[in-house]
């Protein structure tokens, strides 16, 4: 098969609708110098590492790419929405930073350090996964910082590997990148948005008013890669190769398990109609224990009524002992581990 392309797709929306509506100081970005550090790029503009002058801080700041439509707004809307979602597992915010004598706004947000996906990349292909009790304390930070993104009506829409960032010596995860966030309380239709191997089946089936749900599937889909030592688990190329290779896995849905589904436009023969789930095969009790397979297969769930709620796996037996969280460090892979496969992103602006 030849190598997939993981799709990100975006849209402008046409306001800052459902925001608590503050006022964002902006300050100047003489405050700080920018190193050559280039630490990643986000949905609409790159991050790179700096300095502040005075205290000696050591910052990222996110600067929007010029081609995106919206400029200033557009950083005010994921200001507001990093401050809303303020969590110890969501990337602090500094505020907002102006080029003197343009609009040109970039984000100051703390630094952390590098991203699960790279940590993940560091573990050997084929080596032992990570301890269950990791991937508990992993999730357990990320469903956290989830529990308060939704109850402030908050959708991330991205949540993947690259947006997952790891920092104080490996002991916690922050989510970060809210730059295809959106609001719940701005009204339907929403467009799909996000990361194709992370795509929740509602999204992908152009269901116009999903919700905080996808933001579940997308936290299951990271779940499985951490118990896969970084191999991602539905690697589809296009949207109805993409459902091919969940319904794969998971079984097609029904009116039994998704009554919604059989409404949809997407029918035999254009996808598998396999009915069995084989998630438990992927994912043997050599690999997840009984409770955290029930929580990775609640996850995991088509069906986004069906689906659990991050309030709800929080509460899961699962989580009734948590420890402190260990992601390895990169001293700590002893042996040669192959180089990945680089997921290639292509935007695409869907016009309605």
């Amino acid at each position: 098969m030849a190598e997939p392309a993981a799709a990100v797709r975006n849209h402008t929306a046409a306001g800052p609708a459902g925001l608590k509506r503050r006022r964002v100081a902006v300050s100047s970005t003489e405050q700080y110098e920018e190193t050559a550090c280039h630490l990643g790029r986000g949905a609409f503009g790159t991050v790179v590492k700096a300095r502040h002058r005075d205290t000696g801080r050591i910052v990222a700041i996110k600067r929007l790419g010029a081609a995106h439509d919206g400029g200033p707004r557009a950083a005010l809307r994921e200001a507001r929405f990093l401050e809303e979602a303020a969590s110890p597992f969501v990337v602090g915010f500094r505020g907002v930073v102006r080029a003197p004598g343009t609009l040109d706004l970039r984000l100051v947000m703390d630094f952390v350090g590098p991203s699960l996906h790279d940590v993940l990349r560091q573990l050997p292909r084929g080596g032992p996964p990570l301890p269950e009790a990791t991937v508990r304390a992993a999730m357990w930070q990320l469903l956290t910082a989830a529990k308060r993104m939704h109850a402030s009506r908050i959708v991330h829409r991205d949540v993947k590997p690259q947006n997952v960032l790891v920092g104080e010596s490996h002991g916690v995860v922050k989510i970060c990148d809210f730059g295809l966030a959106m609001s719940t309380d701005e009204r339907p239709p929403y467009q799909p948005a996000g990361t194709l191997w992370y795509m929740a089946p509602e999204m992908l089936l152009e269901k116009p008013d999903y919700d905080t749900q996808v933001d579940i599937w997308s936290l299951g889909c990271v779940m499985a890669e951490m118990i896969s030592n970084g191999r991602p688990l539905f690697q589809g190329s296009h949207d109805q190769g993409q459902l091919n290779a969940i319904f794969q896995v998971l079984g097609a849905p029904d009116d039994s398990t998704w009554p919604w589904f059989s409404s949809t436009v997407v029918t035999p023969p254009q996808l598998d109609v396999r009915r069995e789930n084989h998630l438990r095969e992927l994912f043997p009790e050599t690999k997840l224990s009984k409770e955290g397979f029930e929580v990775l297969s609640g996850l995991l769930t088509c069906n986004p009524d069906r689906r659990l709620t991050a309030a709800a796996a929080l509460e899961h037996p699962w989580f009734a002992e948590i420890g402190a969280l260990q992601l390895p460090n990169k001293a700590e892979v002893l042996s040669p581990f192959p180089k990945r496969r680089r997921i290639h992103h292509i935007h695409a602006v869907r016009v309605t």
